[in-house]
């Protein structure tokens, strides 16, 4: 575990200093671009500034009753009771009401597509029993997930002090849900919905502009200005963008078709090295065996500017001394990448088979050697 959570510092921590061409400047308060396989912002400005998320925060909505439904604790045929705050909820609404039988499967597209805060408020009253409540679930899921600059006081994005986040942190909740939940994502690329005798369309503009664009989700206030998450898959590459706080709804479909279109255009998704590839021995002290194989236990995959791959230096450094007992997946050394003289980051490298320790002779041996090499 300890491995993969190094492994997804280091790709995080890649920053957009290895490209060869700048991002496209945007006219919006901040903004990251993000491959959804390999976890790295191929571009940000102002990408931890706290914000104001407004209707962005319903992907966290969606992604604790997503959960709920893989967990069998709700069900898309449930019945779901209108309270009466969730009823006379301002803002965006799905208009439900309190009289007329509604179902979870109903709620779900009324959240996304037609961003009702009225929806929202009904599933967080059905998974928690009141909206307080589900915002303590919402900042718990929050910092599961790695949002260390997030909390959120209520399940719609109405503007409250409290109640905030940042343009990283969207992008971690936005590929979660694209990984996490690939069978409830399919509502995110639906252009429209009717409840009620009342269709809405989604307000994701991009939906109707380029045809690889699948979702994901819309906010506006007049204090947040028009934000947009954007997710989009061009062949197996899928890129997230998040762009927050432009002036208007067209700027923020814009900007966001801007940025990804350079992040398909300017990189490519690499892989470096297949699963269990050895990518050299290290010695191993008081081990039945001399040396071990050490690599990844999984494809090797990184984002890369075009043509650049070839060009990548490793440096390659073992834990001093390797001792037996040895589990395969255990960290043995770090692997460091650079590119025109700039570091892409440090990876962890870990056994690729266990070694079981020596007879007793092998390792009295083996600490007598390493007794006289401390000297």
């Amino acid at each position: 575990m300890r491995f993969f959570i190094a492994l997804l510092f280091a790709l995080l921590s890649f920053s957009a200093s290895a490209q060869n061409v700048p991002p496209p400047a945007l006219a919006a308060k901040a903004w990251l671009l993000m491959d959804h396989a390999t976890g790295q912002v191929l571009a940000a400005r102002e990408p931890d500034a706290r914000i104001e998320p407004a209707s962005l925060t319903k992907l966290m909505t969606a992604y604790l009753t997503f959960a709920a439904l893989k967990s069998g604790s709700l069900t898309l045929e449930q019945i779901v009771p209108v309270s009466e705050r969730a009823w006379r909820m301002e803002g965006s609404r799905m208009f439900i009401e309190p009289t007329r039988p509604v179902t979870v499967g109903e709620l779900i597209p009324g959240v996304i597509i037609q961003s009702g805060n009225d929806a929202c408020v009904a599933l967080a009253e059905l998974i928690a029993g009141s909206e307080e409540s589900f915002a303590h679930m919402m900042n718990a899921e929050a910092k599961r997930l790695g949002m260390t600059n997030t909390n959120f006081v209520n399940s719609t994005g109405l503007p409250h002090e409290q109640h905030y986040t940042t343009a990283r942190d969207l992008s971690l909740l936005a590929t979660a849900i694209v990984r996490d939940f690939p069978e409830y994502y399919r509502y995110y690329s639906q252009k429209e919905y009717t409840y009620n005798k009342i269709t809405q369309p989604n307000r994701n503009r991009l939906l109707w502009l380029d045809t690889t664009v699948d979702g994901m989700k819309t906010g506006h206030t007049s204090t947040a200005g028009y934000c947009l998450i954007s997710s989009a898959q061009r062949g197996p590459r899928r890129l997230i963008s998040v762009v927050l706080g432009t002036d208007s709804d067209t700027i923020r479909a814009q900007e966001s078709l801007k940025l990804l279109n350079y992040g398909f255009q300017f990189y490519d998704t690499v892989k470096l090295y297949s699963s269990a590839q050895e990518l050299s021995r290290f010695q191993v002290w008081k081990g039945k065996d001399d040396d071990v194989a050490v690599g990844f236990l999984d494809d090797f995959v990184m984002s890369l500017p075009k043509g650049q791959s070839d060009k990548v230096q490793i440096s390659l450094v073992s834990q001093q001394p390797v001792v037996a007992p040895i589990q395969k997946g255990q960290q043995l050394g770090t692997m460091q990448l650079s590119l025109d003289g700039k570091s892409l980051g440090e990876y962890a490298v870990v056994a690729l088979q266990d070694v079981p320790v020596a007879g007793f002779f092998g390792r009295l041996w083996d600490t007598i050697r390493l007794w006289i090499k401390s000297l």
